[in-house]
């Protein structure tokens, strides 16, 4: 049964990366795309990319369907739920940040869309909280390493291309600044962190202390974070940590060579790779911002959630840009 989608925000660049996906999608079909500030205009002249796989009118009007994502910027997820009455059986997947600490919102449980941990919840969710891009990538590099009961404090560092900005413009996006430059933000205070701590406290026996410096990179797409914190065990012990835990996870691989960015960029995969000099560790992770930061772990859990193949529609390296 093919099942009706709509997307709420598909003008931004999660919405467009949706409609990418979802259009090569075997089991449903994109019944309306959302959007305020452009609606009468066709998706394929904002992103003209798209002209060849969808040819859709972005609407102000909300229609009926099985399936609703939320591509909203920060805590406009709440205001659209509040404004407009979805019915209980729709399956709902907020790709915002409203729900993922408070996953109460009037009758709907969000469940935290993370499939590595929380698969068997997803299953049965008819509302996720999908994770943020940073937190995806940081809580895959450390979320094994909980098993041991002994992390305390966490030194990461990580980098992101201009489309974590997102589609609205700010001093920090321009070309003319972003090019050939690095720069830091929201230095230990980015709000991901909360995220991120509130997963891992929940497998840790000890209270984490994550202290994280997030920079802007001079790219378009993709997140490299690295991880750094003290470890008895050996080298090998620990990547036979990391090798079981995410045994089963479709989308995480475990490389004893070093990883770059260009290995996931346009894929839903995540990257990691483990380093260690005395008793020092070192967990680099590398994941494409947009999917499996966003849209790509987005039609994940909606695969889930629909008893469907995790993988369906997934294979994303010969469709996007």
């Amino acid at each position: 049964m093919i099942k009706t989608v709509g997307i709420i925000g598909a003008n931004g660049y999660t919405g467009s990366e949706l409609i990418r996906i979802l259009s090569f999608h075997p089991n449903v079909e994109l019944q309306f795309l959302y959007s305020r500030s452009n609606s009468g205009v066709k998706i394929s002249e904002i992103y003209p990319d798209l002209v060849s796989v969808c040819d859709m009118t972005l609407t102000n009007k909300i229609e009926e369907v099985d399936i609703l994502f939320l591509c909203l910027p920060h805590q406009e997820s709440k205001n659209f739920l509040a404004e407009n009455s979805i019915k209980e059986n729709v399956l709902i997947i907020d790709l915002g940040n409203d729900f993922r600490l408070e996953n109460i919102f009037e009758n709907r449980n969000f469940v935290y869309g993370l499939p590595e941990i929380n698969k068997n919840e997803i299953k049965t969710a008819k509302s996720i909280a999908n994770p943020g891009c940073f937190a995806t990538a940081i809580q895959l590099a450390i979320l094994p390493l909980t098993k041991l009961n002994l992390l305390e404090d966490i030194y990461t560092t990580g980098i992101t291309g201009s489309t974590g900005a997102g589609q609205s413009l700010q001093a920090t996006t321009h070309f003319t600044w972003r090019n050939d430059n690095i720069s830091a933000y929201k230095t230990l205070t980015h709000q991901h962190v909360d995220e991120i701590l509130k997963t891992l406290n929940q497998f840790n026996e000890k209270e984490i202390n994550l202290h994280f410096v997030p920079w802007r990179g001079d790219f378009v797409r993709g997140i490299f974070t690295s991880s750094t914190l003290k470890c008895d065990l050996k080298l090998e012990e620990i990547q036979k940590i990391y090798q079981d835990f995410y045994k089963d996870a479709a989308f995480v691989s475990i490389s004893e060579k070093p990883i770059d960015m260009k290995q996931v960029v346009n894929t839903n995969k995540c990257a990691i790779h483990i380093e260690k000099n005395k008793e020092m560790i070192v967990i680099h992770s590398a994941i494409d911002n947009l999917l499996k930061g966003a849209s790509g772990q987005a039609v994940q859990n909606m695969n889930i959630a629909e008893n469907w193949d995790e993988n369906l529609g997934l294979n994303l390296k010969a469709i996007a840009f």
